[in-house]
């Protein structure tokens, strides 16, 4: 009864979010409630294990989701994602303009969520194939491919560190086996999936009444190094966590490196670089800035709302012990649960349209499979991120985004959006399912 009682909430959240349109956070809050009193929890106790469960889940992940959206601000207003793309096509040339625009896309889409880092790149997009004479998706589908990957794979991004911390993964393991599983899923899903495609299917409408950008000229923008270097920080910082912990496990500065290489701090120390380097250095005064990490947090409120409630979804499976019961089901399974997390999640996308609920609950549903399977909780966060990320369709907002930007008809979105982000979960499915043989 407790999957059946699962399956009528998972039901229940479809009804809401795309029958009746109700947002995400309120839906998670309603299923959440029905779910914990279905599993035998009497209406008081659900509440408290959803008030629990929305306050830990976002008591983590507040400084890491808020710091993220500033960082992703500065670097957007002050021309510093502009500067690393320009730097990047000029030291590659026109002919490899492609593999230019993916390291770009690679780059900023590690401090940039995927709907900022979209706004951003898309207009340098058109700016490039205009310029090297490519068909625009020739350049769009792999920088889009990069920020996709990079947002459902990577912490800090909102998704794998939430479920990051469902699963008590380790960030900077997580960070380095996301980066490396990454690579490959984005060169296939990316540049190598355009080759399958005619050059003229590929050119499309520049929608210049959608988004009038502006262009940063050269003296305005940031110089690249340092450009490159605020964005990279938090990375920076965590991999030396991560490095210091599996090379050097007894050392002195073990306790040093937790803390700088701890999300929360590693993008505040990044954020206070970004205020010099994308702020008051290039002549901007404090108010300014300020505005700008203001304006930040209006693009991430939802986004922390959603994610804290479906920690409290995943908090109400918690107490009604439904993770007991799925560790027993599980026992003596031959079943990988990397596969079954990664198939769990796979059809929460399909069915809810939302990468963030999939994934969030589909680690909520198979968080008992890393103590009964003692399989690497890194791992477990990535096949989750890898299964939330397949075929994104008309319920998922990401689709319209994409669709809008390079203004595409449903079908051929379909044919290239939806089948792209299929080909890098698959590939994401297979780097963990490889790294899991050497572990």
């Amino acid at each position: 009864m407790p999957i059946v009682y699962i399956c009528i909430g998972v039901a229940l959240l479809l009804l809401f979010m795309v029958v009746f349109k109700l947002n995400a956070f309120i839906s998670l809050i309603i299923v959440g409630l029905l779910v914990g009193i279905m599993e035998g929890m009497s209406p008081t106790e659900a509440m408290t294990s959803v008030t629990n469960g929305l306050g830990g889940t976002l008591g983590s992940l507040a400084l890491v989701i808020g710091f993220g959206g500033m960082l992703g601000k500065l670097m957007a207003d002050s021309g510093g994602a502009q500067r690393i793309s320009t730097t990047l096509i000029h030291a590659f040339g026109k002919k490899r303009v492609q593999l230019a625009a993916v390291l770009t896309a690679f780059i900023v889409g590690i401090a940039l969520f995927f709907e900022t880092g979209v706004v951003v790149l898309i207009p340098l997009v058109f700016t490039i194939a205009a310029e090297a004479g490519v068909p625009i998706l020739y350049i769009g589908m792999p920088v889009i491919a990069a920020l996709i990957t990079m947002h459902g794979f990577v912490p800090p991004h909102p998704g794998p560190t939430a479920v990051a911390e469902i699963f008590h993964a380790n960030l900077g393991k997580t960070l380095l086996y996301g980066v490396i599983i990454a690579i490959p899923a984005v060169i296939i899903g990316g540049p190598l999936y355009t080759k399958l495609f005619k050059k003229e299917s590929l050119e499309v409408d520049i929608p210049k009444q959608l988004f009038n950008p502006k262009h940063f000229e050269e003296d305005e923008m940031p110089g690249f190094g340092i450009s490159i270097f605020t964005a990279l920080v938090p990375v920076i910082l965590i991999a030396f966590q991560a490095v210091v912990e599996i090379a050097m496990p007894h050392s002195a500065i073990l306790p040093a490196a937790k803390f700088l290489g701890n999300p929360g701090v590693a993008l505040l120390i990044s954020v206070i670089i970004a205020i010099f380097t994308f702020g008051l250095n290039r002549g901007k005064k404090m108010p300014e800035v300020m505005q700008s990490i203001t304006d930040s947090v209006s693009g991430i409120a939802m986004i922390l709302l959603i994610i804290g409630a479906g920690g409290a979804f995943k908090q109400v499976l918690v107490d009604s012990h439904v993770d007991k019961y799925i560790a027993d089901l599980m026992e003596g399974s031959t079943i990988s649960p990397l596969i079954l997390t990664w198939l769990i999640a796979a059809i929460l996308r399909v069915v809810l349209g939302s990468a963030t609920v999939a994934g969030l609950t589909a680690a909520g549903i198979a968080a008992p499979l890393v103590g009964a399977t003692h399989v690497s909780p890194e791992l477990m966060v990535l096949a989750t991120g890898a299964g939330s990320m397949t075929f994104s369709h008309v319920n998922d907002a990401g689709f319209w985004i994409y669709k809008e930007y390079f203004n595409l008809s449903i079908g051929k979105t379909i044919k290239t959006w939806s089948v792209m982000v299929t080909i890098i979960s698959l590939i994401g499915l297979a780097g963990v399912l490889i790294i899991n043989l050497f572990l």
